[in-house]
């Protein structure tokens, strides 16, 4: 179904460390909707009533001493909505890819992209995430937590010792985009790593870091896509690799065997559909050399820049990005 009179509410921006990743999302969509025809309109909830007047300013961050999360509220039930029929989040990170925005839409009336508020939440909470892919059988690294109010460095090390050793990966526990992220190689790094996470989050994830390739799994309408590679210039797939050109590889199919890609998909709709996941999202694993995949996360809203997975993995199996986003708008309106 491709209903161009539907019209479209593009959320983009937002308020949370994830902001410019948001609005290179945003872009990429709101220019292919544009040229193939939609009626779409930019909202970024993070200004509130003040919205930018011209198109060109919603992609720039030169406003950041205007935006503040109580605006998130003014925007939804604002007459900025009155006419939307859809509204299509592209936003990330907190306050957009963890079920506060959904609940805002759900509040008022308004059907959108994505997961629900559940599973949104759900997703990013990664230690929450962990404990379903267990019960549902799907791998995944061996964790501990830690939160600001009984931090004690001393007992933490002990902790990684006695449970998976070092390496081990420190992360915020409700982050995406590799923010606060840190590659811990020995007892030293650990108060650094710890401090840095928590600039993030008052609770942080510490996880035993398995050796192996990094690896990306869409599912899209209860549909895994092909298995994608991804092989960065740096150890790890950290931000720069992430988003910047030419700083990472992407082979889609990946190159491994087809039992493995098979599996990886199981694992990759066993791990969505864990957590509640609705629509689209994508999964991230990382594949040891003696072909084990571990599941690392779920990502609700998955990026949609120029250099985002989901749109590689699409094209892999025949699918243009206009046609990407017209699936998803189709299965939300329904």
């Amino acid at each position: 179904m491709k209903n161009k009179n539907l019209k479209i509410a593009l959320l983009l921006g937002g308020t949370s460390s994830e902001r410019e990743v948001s609005l290179s999302s945003g872009k990429s969509i709101y220019f292919t909707l544009k040229e193939a025809g939609y009626n779409v309109k930019l909202i970024d909830p993070a200004f509130g009533l003040n919205q930018p007047e011209n198109e060109g300013d919603f992609f720039t961050t030169k406003q950041l001493s205007k935006i503040q999360n109580e605006n998130y509220i003014e925007t939804v039930n604002s007459s900025l909505f009155d006419d939307v029929d859809l509204a299509l989040i592209a936003l990330h990170g907190k306050w957009g890819e963890d079920g506060t925005i959904q609940s805002l839409l759900e509040l008022r009336g308004i059907k959108y992209t994505g997961s629900g508020v559940l599973a949104s939440a759900i997703a990013m909470d990664k230690c929450v995430s962990k404990i379903l892919f267990q019960h549902f059988d799907v791998a995944t690294p061996n964790w501990i937590t830690v939160s600001t109010r009984d931090f004690n460095l001393e007992n933490v090390i002990e902790r990684i010792k006695k449970l998976f050793g070092f390496p081990c990966i420190v992360k915020p526990n409700d982050q995406g985009s590799t923010i606060g992220f840190s590659l811990v190689r020995n007892s030293s790094e650990v108060k650094i790593a710890v401090e840095l996470a928590f600039n993030y989050s008052d609770k942080i994830l510490i996880e035993e870091y398995i050796s192996g390739r990094e690896i990306g799994v869409t599912v899209l309408d209860h549909t895994p896509l092909p298995v994608l590679e991804i092989k960065p210039k740096h150890n790890l797939y950290d931000y720069e690799c992430k988003y910047t050109s030419g700083m990472s590889e992407y082979i889609v199919p990946a190159q491994i065997p087809e039992k493995v890609a098979a599996h990886l998909q199981q694992q990759a709709l066993l791990a969505f559909n864990a957590i509640g996941g609705t629509g689209y999202g994508r999964m991230d694993f990382r594949l040891t050399e003696d072909m084990k995949c571990y599941c690392l996360e779920v990502n609700t809203l998955p990026g949609m820049t120029s250099t985002s997975l989901v749109p590689k993995m699409a094209k892999a199996a025949g699918i243009s990005f206009i046609e990407l986003l017209e699936k998803i708008i189709d299965q939300s309106v329904k």
